[in-house]
Formats: C-alpha cells, sequence, structure tokens
C-alpha cells in the first residue's frame, strides 16, 4: 500500500469490484434471473467499474441446483448464457467468482483453465482455521491462469496472534490481493486502521495489494472503505443499493459518488437500482435494521437477525434484543 495515499484526488490504481450477485445471493439463495444478472453486467461496464464478482463456484452437491440458483454455482454455459463471450480487454471489465473453503466448492475438478472461461479471477474466502486449503486452492487456481485473492472471513473473531500468521503464509503464496473482510459488521475506524496497517506491513514488499470488503450492521460500510483507502487499499468491495446479505455491503453509488477517477459513471449505476434492484425489495429484506445493528454490535453472525425479520414480527425490536441477550 502506498504510505501517502491521497483519497481526494485522482488515484487510477484503485480498482472497484462489484459483488451485488455474488453477496446478494445470499439472501435470495442465488436465484437471480438472467435479466437480473445481466442488466447488473451492463451497468458496471457503463460505469467503468474495474470487476463485477457474478456468483459463487460453489458445489452442486452441496447447494443442490433445485433449491439455489445458476449463480450458486457459476457454471460456463450459464454465465456465457448471460455475458456471451465476454472479452475483459474489450469491454474493461474483469469477471469473477468466489469459491470457499471448507468443503464448500468442488475446487479440484470444478473450476477449468482460465483460457477456457469468462472469469478472470476466482475469490478465495476462507475462515482462518481453513487457511491451509485456502493456500492449496489458490495454488490450483494460479496455475489455472487466474488472478487470485484471499478473504479470511470473519476477521473480527480472529486473534491477532492467528492474523499474523495466516499473512506469513498468504505473503509466501501466489495470491494478488488480499482482503480485509468484516463479515459481521462489527468494525469501527480504530480497528480498520489496526487491521489496515498490520496487513499492509506483512505484504510489504511482496506486490500483493490490500483490499477491504465492508458489511453495514452498523452503518459504517462506507465509512470503513474510506478510511482503508486512506491507508492505501486500492482494492475496494461494494454492491448496488448495499444489496448483501443482512445489512448489506458499502452500496456501490456512494462510493462512486465519493471517487474522483473520471472514468467512474454513477448515471448507470442509478439505473440498474431502479429498475433491476429496487424491485427485489419486494421480495428479500436487507439493509440496516435494529436487529442486524445488534448482531453487528455483539460481534455476532447475522443469521439470528435475518431469521427473525423473515419471521412474523420482524420489528419486534426489544423481543430480538432480548433473545439475542440471552442467548449470550
Amino acid at each position: 500500500m502506498s504510505e501517502k495515499a491521497p483519497w481526494i484526488t485522482y488515484r487510477p490504481e484503485l480498482k472497484v469490484l462489484d459483488c451485488t450477485i455474488r453477496d446478494g445471493g445470499l439472501i435470495n439463495d442465488s436465484n437471480f434471473t438472467d435479466d437480473q444478472v445481466r442488466a447488473v453486467y451492463r451497468a458496471c461496464i457503463d460505469a467503468g467499474i474495474d470487476t463485477m464478482e457474478i456468483g459463487y463456484k460453489n458445489s452442486p452437491q452441496q447447494f443442490p441446483k433445485d433449491r439455489y440458483g445458476p449463480w450458486r454455482h457459476c457454471e460456463e454455459e450459464d454465465m456465457r448464457r448471460v455475458v456471451g463471450d465476454h472479452d475483459s480487454e474489450a469491454t474493461g471489465l474483469r469477471l469473477c467468482a468466489m469459491a470457499d473453503a471448507g468443503g464448500k466448492s468442488d475446487w479440484k475438478h470444478q473450476i477449468i483453465p482460465a483460457k477456457d472461461s469468462v472469469l478472470d479471477m476466482i475469490r478465495v474466502a476462507c475462515y482462518i482455521h481453513q487457511i491451509s486449503e485456502a493456500m492449496e486452492m489458490i495454488e490450483r487456481f494460479d496455475s489455472l491462469g487466474y488472478e487470485t485473492t484471499l478473504n479470511i472471513m470473519a476477521i473480527s473473531t480472529v486473534a491477532d496472534s492467528e492474523i499474523d500468521q495466516g499473512l506469513r503464509i498468504a505473503a509466501k503464496s501466489p495470491v494478488g490481493t488480499v482482503v480485509v473482510v468484516d463479515s459481521y459488521g462489527n468494525l469501527y475506524r480504530e480497528q480498520i486502521d489496526h487491521l489496515m496497517r498490520k496487513y499492509a506491513k506483512a505484504l510489504k514488499g511482496t506486490g500483493k495489494e490490500v483490499g477491504i470488503h465492508a458489511h453495514n450492521n452498523l452503518q459504517l460500510a462506507f465509512a470503513n472503505t474510506i478510511e482503508a483507502i486512506i491507508l492505501g487499499s486500492n482494492r475496494v468491495d461494494a454492491t448496488m443499493m448495499g444489496l448483501g446479505r443482512g445489512a448489506g455491503n458499502c452500496p456501490m453509488e456512494i462510493l462512486l459518488s465519493f471517487l474522483r477517477n473520471p472514468k467512474f459513471k454513477l448515471r448507470p449505476v442509478l439505473e440498474v437500482i431502479e429498475n433491476t434492484i429496487l424491485p427485489i425489495r419486494e421480495k428479500c429484506d436487507w439493509g440496516p435494521s435494529i436487529p442486524y445493528h445488534l448482531t453487528g454490535r455483539m460481534n455476532l453472525h447475522p443469521r439470528s437477525a435475518m431469521a427473525f425479520r423473515e419471521g412474523p414480527t420482524p420489528d419486534a425490536y426489544t423481543a430480538f434484543y432480548d433473545q439475542t441477550m440471552s442467548d449470550l
């Protein structure tokens, strides 16, 4: 990371990744229509966004196709049905998918060489105890010709000593970017500062980038993304209208309005929000709310808040508070 990192001026090395379909797939079992995915894809191209995460590379055995949509598996024929013979050079947009460690992805057989795929990058997600498998995955994907990232999830629950060990391992791997992932939306500015400096120090001299993926449980996703940018992060994640699991993510429309790169265009993002993302609200719940705030504050996975919000009394905040406190 740059030690100066001007944050209110043009910074061409800063790349934006849209994870609307991938992270948003956690609220609808990845059951987006082709038209919805195509609309986000076109918006990413028209807005000048650098990378679109089109979904997961999860195993159909673990995530059956009769329940989960095609964007949980991202098989080549499904992606090509939407993006055609996508060309990152011609469009300016790189495509990626996320592969989970821990048995969720059949990564030894499911992922074909990059030269035969529309994907340019595979993002490897793991919990800290899965770091060894994640390194195997990264080695394999690198050998297949993909750019890679390492996303160590739920970092707010991981001890510093474990983070240090994981970063030492990552520094010796071929991974291109290591991402600070605030899965529970628990982190404040001071903690982002601590983690960004820790990641940068561990990766110094390796040529690897540090990224940020922020959730919005405490309504700090955008603020924490700005903090990471100030500290030199050149890889930042966002989603259209913050679409994502639970409280959602850093909103793309706010992030692009903040960045000074003239290549980014806001209008295509607003158009896809109006025509494609807003209608999803009729069936799916996401975005800041008191239950998500409580799980974020308690450094808990938002699954209990998600289940509560899907129940008959989604706004019975006191009852959810009492339930959460009794479970601690």
